[in-house]
């Protein structure tokens, strides 16, 4: 039987006394996304930094593709994650091919250069025109391209997206939500993406978790989550960001 591509079981982490995570369960499939959503504070960044170790978590188990994180080399299981941050996160002395080319770099493959080039080709960037430009040569929209190239430049089978379209004014937002469909679609990512947009969740998860105070209050497709609220909350957030029955 195929393991998770991340799962986290019965997981807590507290902050001195904020309770950041409290008993959370989740799996993301092999190809499938799933998106965080809630308020600031409900712990989704907390969840998102468990798999990769950026967070430890004080009870339960994280675990990538059946490998627990605890007591995991965390150079080499951050190198077999994809990792997007809102702001991309790229090395501003470095070059956009470097920036791209990062991972396969450290892990000493031969073909680094070769590997970036068709990273940055599958984002929507020509290595031959992008690849010696300097991060601050490029739009916003082109340095989040850029980042996720870095991520699966050296093959990932899962990526860990934190806001990665926040930043981004609506017509650029729309071209790489656009992207990154296709990005998932062309090599079977499997993908757990934190966002604050409601309507940006159902246009690119399979299922969205809705967080609360550290909780997950529902974790359900899209349909189901605006045909059956499970709690007043969900109800609540749905209404607010005028999504199913609240747009009548």
């Amino acid at each position: 039987m195929t393991a998770p591509a991340l799962a986290a079981s019965r997981v807590a982490k507290r902050f001195g006394a904020v309770v950041a995570l409290d008993d959370v369960s989740l799996e993301v499939a092999p190809g499938e996304c799933v998106a965080l959503v809630g308020e600031s504070g409900s712990g989704k960044s907390t969840l998102l930094r468990a798999f990769n170790g950026l967070t430890a978590v004080d009870e339960g188990t994280v675990a990538v593709a059946g490998v627990p994180v605890a007591g995991a080399d965390l150079v080499a299981l951050r190198r077999s994650l994809g990792f997007v941050p809102q702001d991309g996160g790229l090395l501003p002395h470095w070059t956009v091919a470097r920036n791209a080319g990062l991972v396969p770099v450290l892990t000493g493959r031969a073909d680094a250069g070769a590997a970036a080039a068709e990273a940055l080709r599958q984002v929507g960037l020509d290595a031959g025109e992008f690849g010696r430009r300097w991060p601050h040569q490029l739009s916003g929209g082109q340095r989040q391209r850029v980042a996720f190239a870095r991520a699966i430049a050296a093959g990932a089978r899962a990526l860990l997206l934190d806001e990665p379209f926040g930043a981004l004014d609506a017509i650029t937002r729309n071209d790489l939500q656009t992207m990154f469909v296709g990005l998932r679609a062309a090599r079977g990512l499997a993908a757990l993406l934190v966002t604050h947009d409601l309507h940006e969740a159902f246009l690119l998860a399979d299922r969205v978790a809705v967080m609360r105070a550290g909780r997950i209050e529902q974790l359900d497709a899209p349909g189901r989550l605006m045909a059956e609220p499970a709690t007043p909350y969900v109800a609540t957030l749905l209404a607010r960001a005028r999504i199913g029955g609240s747009q009548a």
